[in-house]
């Protein structure tokens, strides 16, 4: 089995309000994110909630599992990867680590991403367009206690530098997995 991990424990302080709950499209970003990875197939889906959290975790409500991320406001990164691995220690072979504020993502990319782990079994596969990595990346269970002991300062990006030999690149031709929402302009501009 293979989980999503959707990170969503930011707090949302260049934005200026919680991004997860702003609307899009028909829905809120992250409901959106969500939907995606459920139209291409992932059945298990973990949201990582921090700030922000009992609104995010009601606004989902039972639709997918959560977990609060208590590190949330210290842990950067790395913190909410942690806590979305070791609840899913026992069942998954692998994770996909999606970004919650990404609602630009596409099913496709998705979709390529898990073929591409069927055919190959890589332990690291990482989306790229025009040599630049993009979410969402998936990770075997061999590498998950490497993820697991990894302490600040180190981000998830050094971990896949010190893997760079093992990632298996997925290329695509879109540039919505480097696209997150991080400003109100970001917002504004993703959505005309």
């Amino acid at each position: 089995m293979i989980s999503a991990i959707i990170l969503a424990a930011g707090e949302s302080k260049r934005m200026g309000q919680p991004k997860m709950l702003m609307p899009w499209g028909k829905s809120t970003v992250l409901q959106t994110v969500i939907s995606t990875f459920q139209a291409a197939g992932v059945d298990d889906i973990l949201v990582v909630t921090g700030g922000a959290h009992r609104e995010v975790e009601a606004l989902i409500g039972r639709s997918v599992q959560t977990i609060f991320n208590e590190k949330y406001a210290r842990g950067e990164m790395l913190s909410s990867i942690q806590a979305g691995l070791a609840a899913k220690k026992m069942e998954a072979r692998a994770a996909l680590i999606g970004l919650g504020d990404q609602p630009q993502v596409q099913g496709r990319s998705v979709q390529s991403i898990l073929q591409e782990y069927a055919r190959t079994n890589a332990p690291l596969i990482v989306p790229s367009y025009q040599m630049h990595r993009g979410h969402p990346w998936l990770v075997a269970r061999e590498l998950w206690d490497e993820i697991l002991q990894m302490k600040s300062p180190d981000s998830p990006r050094d971990f896949l530098n010190r893997h760079a030999h093992e990632i298996h690149y997925v290329e695509l031709n879109t540039p919505t997995i480097l696209q997150d929402l991080d400003t109100p302009e970001d917002y504004l501009k993703s959505r005309s």
